[in-house]
């Protein structure tokens, strides 16, 4: 039976191997904090480094077939803040944070889209 957990972490499994590809390196998987936004917390699915440096936040979004609004239309404005609030908890363990960045990996069906600096902190 295929669940959305399936769906979800094979597609998490499918961006991190293609970030990887792309020379990324992994720096955590499934970064989870309570509180924050709604008192729901946040949670990244990928923090990867980029070749120049660059604290890569990973959203991944995994569709089995193209439609409901597309996988990157579901990263909307209550899923960047939890994002948001998660990565700015992450960044306080750094003396002095480094230049990060906010991407979504969409899968749909056979189909990877890597959305480079999809949203920004603003």
């Amino acid at each position: 039976m295929v669940t959305t957990k399936t769906v979800g972490d094979e597609g998490e499994a499918r961006a991190l191997a293609h970030l990887l590809a792309q020379g990324l390196t992994l720096v955590q998987r499934n970064y989870r904090v309570a509180g924050g936004p709604r008192a729901r917390g946040g949670e990244i699915d990928l923090i990867m480094r980029d070749r120049d440096g660059t604290l890569v936040f990973v959203e991944v979004k995994a569709r089995k077939t193209v439609g409901h609004g597309g996988a990157a239309a579901s990263v909307g404005a209550a899923k960047q803040r939890s994002l948001l609030f998660a990565a700015s908890c992450f960044l306080r363990s750094f003396a002095s944070p480094p230049a990060c960045r906010f991407d979504v990996v969409a899968i749909e069906g056979d189909r990877i889209d890597w959305l480079r600096a999809a949203f920004d902190a603003s």
